[in-house]
């Protein structure tokens, strides 16, 4: 199965005003890694940058530094036209991502012949009618005729997800593919793409802004505020035991049934961002909207490790990260405290 390794990656926007241009920083050093058989969760508000790593992975956005690696089973790097056939995206909007003027069968049928997986009408035929009915579109028939208007909004993204398996995709990133569906819904995509991902194996990475999902869908969480990671670890760890301010803002903020005796540490409303978005400049982004902000905050902070596999750029946990590094350390999946000028690289397994 294929393992895909994200290192340092860098996206950078040139923004013109007239004659005036300025470079706005959409992903700044986003590290991570997906392994098969586990789900990543990517959160964070709209504009934090997840749609961005997101298209970069699936090679819709070139990224301005760092790397995205593909590796093999045999730990051989994939590339090139092969890599297509290891990673395929779902779009948020599934009837924005469907041609409305062809049939259900025809979407699935283009990829399979594109990407070499059939031959000849009658096998690629069955192979379409065998992805619908792997999504659970039966009678697969019925369904492959019809084109996407004729289909409810859960059913086209079902449609989406045979399409992204149809390469023979082993790392599927779903950009909020549940986003643009009733709730009645989205518990059964969810439940799909979990179903799928153990049957196949599969490596997902999951976007998206809601943390109810995000930690009952994924195994990792890592948060992102203006394009930098700010927490990553374990799902359960983050939400309940949020380590950052951005991160217990969002936690205080998402309604949790579970929540009845257990009240997180109060915190107090932070403010809308001060100004633009710093386009590059060293220093925490949340500094400006943080109630705990100090002098150091100007200074870029480091993945200071506050558990196992768990990490929060922030300079409040700055003394308990030296002295707990070493152990926690060697209990990560190849992360360590980094340095003082990191940005706040994210790392999960």
């Amino acid at each position: 199965m294929t393992t895909l390794e994200v290192r340092d990656l860098v996206k950078d926007y040139t923004l013109r005003s007239g004659l005036r241009r300025s470079t706005l920083r959409a992903a700044d050093r986003v590290s991570f890694t997906l392994v098969p058989g586990r789900t990543v969760a990517l959160v964070g508000e709209s504009g934090s940058g997840k749609s961005t790593v997101a298209r970069m992975i699936a090679r819709l956005e070139k990224p301005s530094s760092g790397s995205i690696t593909a590796l093999g089973p045999d730990g051989r790097r994939v590339s090139g036209r092969a890599y297509r056939h290891h990673v395929q995206m779902v779009f948020q909007d599934p009837f924005a991502s469907l041609n409305p003027f062809h049939t259900i069968e025809h979407h699935l049928i283009r990829p399979l012949r594109l990407h070499g997986r059939a031959a000849g009408r009658a096998q690629t035929r069955r192979l379409a009618g065998e992805l619908l009915e792997r999504v659970n579109l039966t009678p697969a028939a019925d369904f492959a005729r019809r084109r996407p208007h004729e289909l409810s909004g859960g059913q086209r993204q079902r449609v989406a997800i045979a399409r992204a398996l149809a390469p023979g995709a082993q790392v599927v990133i779903a950009d909020e593919p549940v986003s643009m569906l009733d709730v009645s819904i989205r518990l059964g995509v969810l439940n799909l793409l979990a179903r799928l991902q153990r049957e196949e194996n599969l490596a997902v990475l999951y976007i998206t802004h809601d943390l109810a999902t995000a930690r009952h869908f994924s195994d990792d969480i890592l948060v992102m505020y203006r394009g930098r990671v700010v927490e990553s670890g374990p799902a359960d760890e983050v939400i309940l035991s949020p380590r950052h301010p951005y991160t217990r803002l969002l936690a205080s903020a998402a309604p949790d049934p579970e929540a009845r005796g257990r009240s997180l540490e109060p915190m107090p409303a932070a403010a809308e961002p001060a100004g633009p978005l710093p386009p590059t400049g060293p220093g925490c982004r949340f500094r400006d909207r943080c109630p705990s902000a100090m002098p150091v905050c100007s200074r870029t902070p480091a993945d200071h490790p506050v558990g196992p596999d768990h990490y929060a750029a922030c300079w409040l946990h700055a003394e308990s990260g030296r002295e707990t590094s070493g152990a926690v350390a060697k209990a990560g999946p190849g992360g360590k405290a980094g340095a003082e000028d990191n940005s706040g690289a994210g790392r999960a397994g």
